[in-house]
């Protein structure tokens, strides 16, 4: 967008300001809103921000300020904020692109892709849940009837949530995000909102624009949307697989093969960058499942709600979704990421895996097409499947060990990530939850 189409953006819309808006290492949305008449200074010396004040931009109080210079192509009215728009933006530190932001490190490794002939696109599977606090300030579901043992698709769970839904559909479709179809999840009060895929840097800013949006339109609902892993133990969490494909100059889809010998229409290149995330999937845990919470979710095992979507196991296979990856025809979904994670660096992790697989044409094997929840752990070790982590300090230390996601974050980023992640589990570690105290008090 240039200058001139942004002002008329700004006429049209009445808008008056623009939120230069770029994320922390957790994925969390920052802004600062700078009047529309110095548009240019956010497109060109940035907006300036105290960056010791973010999490993971790793600054000291003395250091210089970390500027967030505006992305124009994103430039959109911010439907639910009248008289505002949001401007996705690149990290910069002294004229320089700044190695510790992360779309900064997923622009890089997509660069990489760029340099062999691919675009890689992603469409991002947000599930969310719609909650309300009590009196009490106990947490229940925003519509107390949605009660049924299995909910999924259940149309009055929908219908009595629609006015949220909605609204939050209504907003994405004014920007220009198509939104194809909302449905009720296997959750009491889960949802997904679909959209359409986009190259990988678009569908990440998507994907945070459309967090952005849920929040705020159920709050003005008296809602909570939760994007938390695993809210309640008794209920599936929230995931947020990544469909995968790779598109050249001449081929939109250069995963796709219409021959391929497993029925699965995936071509080499597919299975190759395939390979390279069961590879890579235990370091990629940390990055996509980046909460203490993610791991109550990647349970090994029957779940304690008596169904899971969630992919403990490192495997592959056709329409198979209790695989890590599954194979729709002709693309990958990722199903590891979950709602905590930084669809920057997912994206830049991801793209690192797949490069490593495609350049080593690392062989995936064969595909599992068979139930891998019903299988006990000596069958699973018997037939060589390998094990999510069970913890995030399980998932920090695979990360620590492999050198190809790391560099795919970037030396900076990937130091500052493990030492975020240490962080937060020592201090999870430390905390004396009510299980605890329920259990142990007085067993002594």
């Amino acid at each position: 967008m240039t200058p001139a189409q942004a002002k008329k953006l700004f006429a049209g819309q009445q808008t008056r300001y623009v939120l230069a808006q770029f994320v922390d290492i957790h994925g969390a949305a920052k802004a600062k809103a700078v009047p529309v008449a110095h548009y240019d200074m956010v497109t060109g010396e940035g907006a300036g921000f105290a960056g010791f004040a973010v999490w993971g931009l790793g600054m000291t109080p003395d250091g210089p300020d970390f500027m967030a210079v505006g992305d124009p192509s994103t430039l959109t009215p911010v439907p639910w904020m009248p008289g505002f728009a949001r401007m996705a933006c690149d990290g910069y530190v002294r004229g320089k692109p700044y190695p510790y932001c992360s779309r900064v490190a997923a622009r890089r490794q997509l660069a990489r892709l760029a340099d062999r002939g691919y675009t890689m696109f992603t469409g991002i599977e947000p599930e969310f849940m719609l909650l309300k606090r009590g009196a009490d300030g106990s947490l229940g579901l925003v519509d107390p009837t949605d009660q049924l043992d299995k909910p999924c698709y259940d149309y009055k769970g929908l219908a009595r949530t629609s006015g949220i839904l909605d609204e939050l559909s209504r907003h994405m479709r004014s920007v220009g995000i198509d939104v194809y179809q909302i449905d009720h999840e296997d959750a009491n009060g889960q949802f997904e909102v679909n959209y359409t895929y986009a190259d990988a840097i678009k569908s990440a800013d998507h994907y945070i624009f459309f967090k952005m949006a849920a929040s705020e339109v159920a709050r003005a609902h008296g809602a909570i949307a939760t994007f938390m892993p695993k809210p309640f133990a008794n209920r599936p969490g929230n995931g947020a697989h990544f469909h995968i494909s790779l598109g050249t100059a001449k081929q939109k889809n250069a995963f796709y093969d219409k021959n391929d010998k497993r029925g699965m229409r995936l071509s080499q290149l597919g299975y190759w960058f395939m390979g390279g995330l069961l590879k890579h999937a235990r370091a990629l845990a940390a990055i996509c499942a980046p909460s203490v919470n993610s791991y109550k979710r990647l349970v090994v095992g029957r779940s304690l709600s008596g169904a899971t979507w969630a992919p403990a196991f490192i495997a592959y296979g056709d329409n198979n979704r209790t695989a890590c990856v599954r194979v729709p025809g002709g693309r990958i979904e990722f199903r590891l990421p979950d709602g905590a994670m930084n669809p920057y660096l997912a994206t830049a992790a991801i793209a690192a895996a797949g490069l490593d697989g495609i350049d080593n044409k690392l062989d995936p094997g064969s595909p599992l097409n068979l139930n891998l929840y019903e299988l006990t752990l000596e069958q699973i070790h018997k037939r060589g499947i390998g094990l999510l982590p069970q913890s995030l300090h399980e998932a920090i230390d695979a990360l620590e060990q492999d050198t190809v996601v790391k560099d795919g974050l970037g030396t900076e980023l990937a130091a500052e990530f493990i030492r975020v992640k240490r962080m937060e589990w020592i201090e999870y570690s430390r905390h004396v939850s009510d299980w605890e105290s329920d259990r142990y008090l007085e067993m002594f």
